[in-house]
């Protein structure tokens, strides 16, 4: 079997959504996330740091910015005994300065992915995958295979593009 989780990794909060600024008491990542997980039947994990990043938009970008800028290793609150038993990986984020948020690379320092494929899932407000595809294949063994770009502001109507995703990966859990 096809075994797929979904890890994620999503800021609630006020985020930048359609050229402004909005509070949302969940993420655009995680609303993608658990869309996802409702076409595939996948096992879902959330990627959450010990330290929560701060509520207001400018604040977040400034600590993540920092955080790029030390390569660091964000500590998380827990990790999923294994990833053994998982085929597919669909790694699920909002590209933050260009890429990955540091917590991503730290949830994928931790496993071993060499004979997992990865479907990466990015969701922006118009710098699409950024240089995350490259920065994961750089940082990870795995077999990274067809990545999407969604709008953050776009998620509550990305359903068909989300079915399309599904179909043409095969990710889909029996």
């Amino acid at each position: 079997m096809n075994k797929t989780l979904i890890a994620y990794f999503s800021h609630a909060g006020q985020n930048y959504f359609g050229g402004q600024y909005k509070v949302l008491t969940e993420g655009n990542t995680k609303r993608l996330a658990k869309k996802l997980q409702a076409l595939t039947n996948a096992d879902i994990f959330e990627i959450e740091p010990k330290k929560t990043y701060p509520e207001y938009y400018k604040e977040c970008c400034d600590e993540a910015l920092a955080e790029q800028k030390q390569n660091a290793f964000v500590e998380l609150k827990n990790y999923l005994p294994s990833i053994e038993t998982y085929e597919n990986i669909v790694l699920a984020y909002p590209c933050w300065w260009g890429t990955m948020p540091r917590a991503v690379f730290t949830f994928l320092a931790h496993y071993d992915f060499s004979k997992k494929n990865i479907y990466p899932i990015c969701t922006h407000e118009g710098s699409g995958m950024g240089s995350s595809v490259d920065d994961l294949k750089r940082v990870c063994k795995g077999n990274i295979k067809k990545w999407l770009a969604v709008r953050g502001s776009a998620v509550d109507t990305a359903d068909s593009t989300l079915a399309s995703f599904v179909s043409e990966t095969g990710i889909k859990n029996s």
